[in-house]
């Protein structure tokens, strides 16, 4: 058998190509998907996400302010035994509203008026940003937690009558911080004539601040601020995800994970207009990576931002300054975009920048507003006192990040400080 030298040169030849064929849909295609695979098992693992930040030292060549390791405060109050006495049939009930920021107030003042009334607590309903939307409780938070931290503090129904529900009951407005005279004077008397009514609280302007040493409030404000509002099942996975991945490549640059609340539509609203005409209050994409590099962080830090999309030149800036810089778009799961990431539910994008913002190593927010003191009330919960608040150079000539750690933090003048030791 006589064998042709140019047939055995094409077979070669093919078999080449089919080997860096294989090669080259292994190293676009395979890996990669392998190394989401990876990303995504440690990313979704609970336990790896919190042993690791807790167990991780960082060591000099890390880059930014750092507290080495946190440890979660002790809870100042105990747990409260809920006494029979003076209960009624009467129900209260209520929204959440406005965005997570404003959930933990909106609980603590309905759980006071329930308890000092002897009302039971109607499950919240939580409403949209489109006027009528509304969601169920369960959409957004553990029905079971809810339940389970308000027991002996005040008398919870999870299926309320139909009937109540879809009646017109009274409505009374009250003050962020309702008091027991307030209660005592202002809705006592429609309570006891009307027997279930719906609440509203009043916000200001101001953030929360320190309350007054009052032990009794605080045994009840305290696990209905701090710890019944929990992430369903589902949101709470993503939200670990995505920490898991930006704490995972953080570790593996030696860096800082920095969690930034930074919105270009906030700064084209009036007030942060205003402010750039006089003393600085809200900071743009450029000024805050100057603040940044100033108080020692470097290009290798993890940097989170709120913000979605990259089309304001100012965050072009920022994104040079930090590369490793990321926006929900691009650590979300795939899959889970058209839910979460749909410009027709926004809540959705805050209450998972807000969970991510509570467990960065480190928050800086370019604005100061409610989203920020929120956010520092669950940070303190959890020992993560790493809070930076941007301004102008001090004139020092040692520029330390402890000449800007938030006011909540230095003064210990925020509310969370009265449940937490």
């Amino acid at each position: 058998m006589v064998i042709d030298l140019r047939q055995v040169m094409a077979a070669i030849l093919t078999f080449s190509m089919f080997i860096m064929l294989g090669n080259m849909i292994k190293r676009d295609h395979i890996d990669p998907l392998f190394e989401i695979a990876q990303e995504s098992r440690k990313a979704s693992d609970i336990d790896f996400a919190v042993s690791k930040a807790s167990q991780v030292i960082l060591v000099e060549e890390s880059y930014g302010p750092w507290q080495e390791q946190y440890k979660p405060p002790k809870r100042c109050w105990k747990n409260p035994i809920l006494k029979g006495k003076d209960q009624s049939n009467g129900y209260i009930l209520f929204s959440l509203t406005r965005g997570p920021e404003f959930h933990a107030s909106q609980v603590a003042n309905a759980v006071e008026v329930a308890r000092l009334l002897g009302a039971t607590l109607a499950i919240p309903d939580i409403k949209g940003t489109k006027f009528g939307e509304k969601k169920s409780f369960g959409d957004i938070y553990d029905v079971n937690n809810f339940v389970t931290t308000l027991k002996g503090v005040v008398r919870v129904d999870e299926n309320p009558p139909i009937e109540l529900l879809n009646s017109r009951l009274p409505i009374v407005r009250i003050p962020e911080r309702v008091s027991e005279s307030f209660i005592d004077s202002e809705i006592e008397p429609i309570f006891r004539a009307k027997r279930n009514l719906r609440i509203v609280t009043r916000f200001d302007s101001s953030p929360m601040i320190k309350a007054k040493e009052n032990k009794l409030a605080s045994t009840y404000r305290c696990p209905a601020m701090f710890e019944s509002l929990k992430l369903q099942a589902e949101l709470q996975g993503i939200v670990d995800s995505m920490v898991g991945a930006l704490r995972s490549m953080s570790q593996k640059s030696k860096a800082r994970f920095v969690a930034v609340d930074l919105r270009s539509e906030m700064l084209q609203q009036k007030g942060c207009q205003e402010a750039y005409a006089s003393s600085k209050r809200c900071y743009d994409g450029e000024a805050m990576a100057e603040f940044l590099t100033r108080i020692g962080f470097r290009e290798q830090a993890t940097v989170y931002l709120t913000q979605r999309g990259w089309q304001d030149r100012g965050l072009k800036e920022f994104r040079n300054a930090f590369p490793n810089t990321f926006t929900k778009d691009a650590i979300m799961p795939a899959y889970e975009k058209t839910k979460y990431l749909n410009s027709e539910t926004p809540e959705y994008e805050r209450l998972i920048d807000y969970y991510i913002c509570a467990q960065g190593d480190v928050f800086v927010p370019a604005i100061i507003g409610r989203f920020y003191s929120g956010v520092v009330g669950e940070r303190i919960a959890s020992g993560r006192t790493q809070v930076f608040i941007p301004a102008e150079k001090t004139g020092a000539s040692n520029e330390s990040a402890i000449n800007y750690l938030s006011v909540y933090i230095r003064k210990k003048n925020h509310e969370a400080h009265t449940c937490f030791c």
